[in-house]
């Protein structure tokens, strides 16, 4: 059991912990449930990029699924090797995509056609070989939020089938390209396997047509998106999900890789906040955080729901809404949701907020970030500590 009392007497709050040994144990479920097939972890860097969080999965030999320059020399300083190193994005600069050729990582991930070019300028600038994957979108509904759904035609995101193929045939006759992967994603907080296994059968499918024509791949990415438990949702269990990615796979010899970000950090992760004091209007009872959405921006962004439990504090319940001091309406954690009576001091505990929450977070209302911490082997480790003002102002001060 984690002591967030002692916890916040200790490093103050609001504060994000994580529990170390929850994140080995997911990795390793997930990892295991691939064991039949070559296979590769990348564990979605975007999800929660603290240095501890991405050397302890490093030591468990993942590699890391990056969306920025700035994440992959994350993964590379907490010791992931380059060559299990994957750039992804829609929308990489000419500088980034240089800098990944050059440090030679395992490949670019193509989003479009535009940025197929710009990849092969560049490399053929360098006289170097750019190792490529394609994002295919697969026109599958994932059936989850429209924010985070990835593999319609309506999104930003992949390229379609037909013109992907015409990519890669492109690529097989450059001298600057080399295509080695297939890539889909189609979207993140999958909760039904279906649409995984059809678009995994339809990506296969065209791989194998890939192959009739002399291009030979040899990392099938399966991209991310395993749901969690938000509330009490009924989640995919790894070894289903491989076996369903497997069974669209006969008959091939291709590394299968994986990345995973919010189920491996997701519900390993907590957000610690202090209740400063409720407020009644009368209709409406409200319970005042010392955190903010500048911290934990999911609930104001998707209005995602987030158990929230009262620490130690017992009795009769009331709806009531948590909000932040951040000077926005949408500044809450949630709404019309039952709590005891809590005084100032009380704490709240918000569940499932390892992924998508420090990495979201901002200064805004010039709020210094919270402190994070570890919990591993029953202690309590501070891993990136509470901003100060002077963090907040450090690049602007030189200029008065």
């Amino acid at each position: 059991m984690i002591n967030f009392r002692e916890l916040s007497k200790k490093y103050q709050t609001p504060l994000y912990i994580y529990d170390f040994e929850n994140i080995k144990n997911n990795y390793m479920e997930l990892k295991d449930a691939f064991r039949a097939r070559k296979s590769l972890i990348c564990y979605a860097v975007k999800a929660n990029s603290n240095l501890s969080v991405l050397k302890l999965l490093a030591d468990l030999e993942a590699g890391a699924d990056c969306v920025s320059m700035g994440e992959v020399k994350r993964a590379l300083q907490a010791g992931i090797p380059k060559y299990k190193i994957i750039f992804s994005g829609v929308g990489k600069r000419d500088d980034e995509i240089e800098a990944a050729i050059l440090r030679d990582i395992l490949m670019i991930n193509i989003e479009s056609e535009a940025e197929f070019d710009r990849v092969e300028l560049i490399a053929g600038k360098l006289s170097k070989t750019a190792r490529i994957s394609i994002r295919v979108n697969p026109n599958i509904d994932a059936k989850t939020h429209p924010y985070i759904s990835t593999g319609l035609n309506e999104n930003k995101f992949g390229i379609d089938i037909e013109n992907a193929k015409k990519l890669y045939i492109k690529a097989k006759n450059s001298n600057y390209m080399e295509p080695i992967g297939i890539h889909f994603h189609i979207g993140s907080q999958l909760t039904n396997l279906k649409p995984i296994e059809d678009a995994s059968s339809i990506v296969a499918s065209m791989m194998k047509q890939l192959k009739v024509l002399g291009i030979d791949i040899k990392f099938f990415d399966i991209g991310g998106g395993i749901g969690i438990k938000y509330n009490n949702e009924q989640t995919i269990k790894p070894y289903a999900y491989a076996q369903a990615i497997l069974a669209t796979l006969k008959g091939t010899d291709v590394t299968v890789v994986c990345e995973p970000g919010r189920y491996i950090v997701g519900e390993s992760g907590y957000f610690l906040t202090t209740v400063l004091y409720e407020k009644d209007n009368n209709t409406k009872r409200f319970v005042i955080v010392d955190g903010g959405m500048n911290d934990l921006l999911r609930p104001s962004l998707y209005k995602a729901y987030h158990a929230i439990e009262a620490v130690e504090v017992k009795g009769k319940t009331s709806k009531c809404d948590v909000v932040g001091p951040v000077c926005e309406s949408g500044d809450f954690f949630a709404k019309d949701i039952e709590l005891p009576k809590l005084k100032h001091g009380d704490l709240l505990v918000i569940k499932s907020a390892g992924a998508y929450g420090f990495t979201m977070s901002s200064n805004y209302n010039s709020r210094g970030r919270a402190a994070e911490v570890a919990i591993e082997d029953n202690k309590d480790r501070l891993i990136r500590r509470r901003e100060k003002f002077e963090d907040l102002i450090r690049l602007e001060k030189e200029y008065l």
